[in-house]
């Protein structure tokens, strides 16, 4: 079972002992008697509540996995694996808004000996995720809440497209921890905006990055991610519906456009690749 490989890592989102396997192994537990059932198909829930409306759905998470597995968005995981540390015999990565864990399961293959941590508030995109890799355990939390991780245990926090909770990130890292964030540039995929009708990126992304961050982090490396990629109608229409555009778009009205477009279409990805140290006191 993958969450094997991370347990001693995680702590209970109720007290924050560390949690530990219950003798039948079908549960996990702490010191203090709360007890959390583990699914069937191998990921920890602990979020505590009904997820919330807008956590990714069973078909945003199968169009992701279809975009992600056909290597669109490759020469982004491959940038991730070269900055992530890679001190120690075991490194220790958590990777938030995980998804399908695409990314962490890359990141997992590219470190020798490393293990993940993939946290999505989706219950769809943890049960897909705690498939990723053997050294990859899945649990449902929400990021924004405190995270289901005890304090400094941690050599690499990713946030790919995902929110960024600065104080959670500085809590749960090493001192010689790192944090990578991955956020999307205003040309990002700009061939398709207009004819798609796809959400706009803010132009002041990066400096609200800076200030959510400032006073917790320090910048020690930033980059420019830029390719070009040939996308058919079928890896189109995932990156459509595997994302937030799901939430806000028709599909009456996307799909026509896409067939309105000459395919297969040259799209341009480019995305800030950010490295951030915790600040010493």
């Amino acid at each position: 079972m993958t969450l094997a490989e991370v347990l001693h890592l995680l702590a209970c989102p109720h007290c924050g002992r560390q949690l530990a396997w219950s003798q039948d192994h079908r549960s996990v537990g702490c010191a203090t008697g709360h007890f959390f059932d583990v699914a069937r198909q191998g990921y920890l829930n602990l979020l505590g509540s009904r997820q919330p409306r807008n956590a990714d759905t069973t078909a945003m998470v199968a169009a992701r996995h279809r975009f992600l597995s056909a290597g669109h968005y490759a020469p982004i995981a491959a940038r991730l694996g070269a900055l992530a540390p890679c001190t120690g015999s075991a490194p220790a990565l958590l990777d938030v808004g995980t998804g399908t864990g695409y990314y962490l399961a890359a990141m997992l293959e590219m470190i020798t000996g490393s293990r993940g941590i993939g946290v999505d508030v989706s219950v769809a995109a943890c049960r897909r995720a705690s498939q990723a890799h053997p050294r990859l355990g899945a649990v449902v939390a929400d990021v924004w809440q405190q995270l289901p991780v005890g304090d400094a245990q941690l050599d690499v926090v990713t946030s790919v497209f995902a929110p960024r909770n600065a104080a959670e990130f500085s809590r749960v890292l090493k001192p010689t921890g790192r944090l990578l964030v991955v956020h999307p540039q205003p040309r990002h995929l700009a061939e398709l905006r207009e004819p798609l009708g796809l959400l706009g990126i803010e132009d002041a992304k990066a400096e609200r990055l800076d200030q959510a961050l400032a006073g917790r982090f320090d910048l020690d490396h930033t980059e420019t991610v830029e390719f070009e990629s040939s996308w058919d109608a079928a890896a189109l229409s995932d990156l459509v519906w595997m994302g937030p555009n799901a939430f806000h778009l028709d599909d009456a009205e996307v799909e026509p456009s896409l067939l309105r477009l000459r395919l297969p279409l040259t799209v341009t990805v480019v995305v800030t690749l950010s490295g951030w140290r915790p600040r010493r006191p």
